[in-house]
């Protein structure tokens, strides 16, 4: 079973950057697509960015050409790195593993992300 653990998040103003983390646990991870996904308040959970076991992406058209997934297999970690920042990407960020492009329904507690000017 595989345990994450979400860090990185943070207050940053409009256009600024972060980079966030989710640190796997368990065996699974190198065989496994993962995914980042957001809540803002009263809004859904949503998938941000997905990226499968050999590498390939997926993003929501929202975070296009800004925001960049990328994955670690030997330290079993999935990286969301965030350029161009918006207000609307404020949100608690989560990670996830996914099958057949869905999450399995295990998270960890999420990171804060705050984009305010």
């Amino acid at each position: 079973q595989v345990q994450l653990v979400e860090s990185g998040g943070g207050l940053v103003q409009p256009g600024g950057s972060l980079r966030l983390c989710c640190l796997a646990s368990g065996s699974f991870f190198s065989i496994n697509a993962m995914g980042w996904y957001r809540q803002a308040p009263g809004k859904q959970r949503e998938l941000v960015a997905s990226i499968t076991a050999g590498g390939s992406t997926n993003y929501a058209d929202s975070v296009k050409g800004r925001f960049t997934i990328s994955r670690d297999h030997a330290k079993k970690t999935v990286y969301l790195q965030m350029n161009s920042l918006k207000p609307e990407d404020t949100a608690v960020y989560y990670c996830s593993t996914l099958v057949r492009g869905i999450s399995v329904g295990l998270w960890g507690q999420g990171t804060q992300v705050t984009v305010s000017s």
